[in-house]
């Protein structure tokens, strides 16, 4: 009867100590390889649209630089379309709040950039073009994995008046501030290379 109880005890030993030091183990790792997100790698054909799409606001950034408010919303209509081709069900591969995320993100900068086209002054158009890229850099590119060439983030403390800043998005770390242009009703030309380095984003 002593062995029976004793053979028992040896076995419930074993059940706890499996239960305590080698199942949870087990436990974490599954639920750590469950967990794991990897983003995967694009098509060329959706890192083609991506960076033409980037190309364009390159091209609206230069034109607020030149404050040409007819070549602004000249590029302003196209880089719409380029945003519109973006094939975002690519991102279905990865996982469905990706997509439903990227896809969200990128209605809300179409949505600023259409706002542009609607404005008269230059410094709302310069507004619309902040927001948008604040939700571009680093939101949007991070979200949908971005794969293209460098780009620099850019910040100019006096966009706006001397308390408001502003960012925009350059494919060269030189400074050509898109908010205080060659024509600027106060400082002229003087600030158009005013500005800093904020980050940068390199391509993987």
């Amino acid at each position: 009867m002593k062995r029976s109880y004793l053979v028992l005890l040896v076995l419930l030993l074993i059940f706890l100590a499996y239960r305590v030091f080698i199942r949870p183990e087990n436990s974490i790792k599954k639920e750590e390889k469950q967990a794991a997100i990897s983003l995967k790698s694009h098509s060329e054909i959706f890192n083609d649209k991506v960076q033409k799409a980037v190309n364009a606001y390159f091209s609206l950034k230069d034109a607020l630089a030149e404050d040409d408010s007819i070549n602004i919303k000249a590029k302003t209509s196209s880089l719409i379309n380029l945003l519109d081709s973006i094939p975002m069900e690519e991102l279905k591969k990865d996982t469905a709040s990706i997509y439903e995320g990227g896809v969200a993100t990128l209605n809300d900068i179409k949505s600023n950039f259409k706002s542009l086209l609607q404005q008269t002054t230059m410094e709302t158009m310069r507004q619309d073009f902040s927001m948008a890229t604040d939700m571009m850099y680093p939101g949007f590119f991070k979200m949908i994995n971005y794969e293209g060439a460098t780009l620099y983030l850019q910040y100019c403390p006096m966009a706006f008046g001397d308390e408001k800043g502003a960012n925009w998005i350059s494919n060269s770390a030189e400074i050509v501030n898109p908010y205080l242009g060659k024509n600027h009703p106060i400082y002229k030309a003087a600030m158009l290379h005013c500005g800093e380095l904020k980050d940068s984003l390199v391509r993987k």
